[in-house]
């Protein structure tokens, strides 16, 4: 007995999805050069690593693009049976890693700094910073409504909230080395901002290997649903019971029911436990007790 359903990603979503994301990576991208431009000729630690945080956004966005783009398309080879909606999630693990290392080399660039503090003209820190911050609300508006339901999305939103605040940080900074010459606003600034995006680059690449190592969803209670399953009428025992993500919002489960009662009341009751979990990419086999070969599948 069968029961079908699509792995089709929501062409609609995708469709407002992609221009979004194409003209997000337009203004962050050019928002990069002037950072990068400015931070060097001014010799700014902070707008450096506001601009490290802003690359790392441009890219973050191309890949999600790329991932979603790939996911809408699909796959009809055979040895792609859930087309690429993995990718994604390989991206996710990318950004992070793109996070990290911009991070620990901005906090080991100030500490060298702390020997010897440049002097930073901080007008040229206000302007620009206004203008990334600008740039980076307006990115944000733009992938809000869509950080939910991929992952890739959900780490270019990250990122570029992330870089909203590194710019607020070196509009600050730039604030207090004007009024009060104080030479150390660039590199207290730029440590903040780095210990501040480090923790959300880990705790995103975290869920991403979670998924890429199969490991159950966080809200979904395995030993909950095992109860619950043994618990619909006819159910002797439930084994073989394995609950994954292939991808945000793709929740995917299998299920053997040894079962002594009416197998096509068993796998209705059951279909309805796993629909009331969010598990509707789901696959059970029923299994008749001392008929090895009598199995029935949805």
């Amino acid at each position: 007995m069968g029961a079908g359903h699509s792995h089709t990603p929501d062409e609609t979503d995708a469709s407002r999805m992609i221009p979004r994301m194409i003209a997000a990576a337009a203004i962050l991208a050019a928002f990069f050069v002037v950072e990068l431009t400015t931070s060097l000729l001014i010799n700014s630690i902070a707008l450096l690593a506001d601009a490290g945080h802003m690359l790392t956004d441009v890219v973050a966005v191309f890949m999600g693009l790329a991932a979603v783009t790939l996911a809408r398309r699909g796959s009809s080879s055979p040895a792609r049976t859930y087309g690429w909606h993995r990718a994604e999630v390989f991206t996710a693990v990318a950004n992070a890693a793109l996070l990290i290392g911009v991070s620990v080399f901005i906090l080991y660039e100030a500490i060298q700094r702390l020997r010897e503090t440049p002097s930073i003209p901080g007008v040229p820190m206000i302007v620009v910073a206004l203008a990334g911050l600008t740039a980076n609300l307006a990115v944000a508006l733009l992938l809000r409504s869509h950080s939910s339901q991929s992952l890739a999305v959900k780490g270019a939103y990250m990122e570029v909230v992330a870089d909203s605040v590194g710019s607020l940080g070196v509009l600050i900074a730039g604030v207090v080395t004007v009024t009060t010459r104080w030479p150390y606003a660039d590199v207290v600034v730029a440590v903040l901002v780095a210990l501040w995006v480090l923790p959300r680059a880990l705790s995103l690449a975290r869920d991403a290997l979670r998924i890429l190592s199969e490991s159950s969803p966080t809200h979904i209670d395995v030993a909950e649903l095992r109860g619950a399953l043994a618990s619909v009428e006819g159910v002797t025992e439930v084994h073989d019971l394995h609950v994954w993500t292939l991808s945000p919002g793709k929740d995917m489960c299998t299920a053997h029911l040894r079962s002594a009662g009416d197998s096509a009341r068993v796998l209705h009751d059951a279909r309805a436990v796993l629909s009331a979990r969010g598990l509707d990419h789901a696959t059970v086999q029923i299994d008749c007790p001392g008929e090895p070969d009598c199995t029935e599948t949805f």
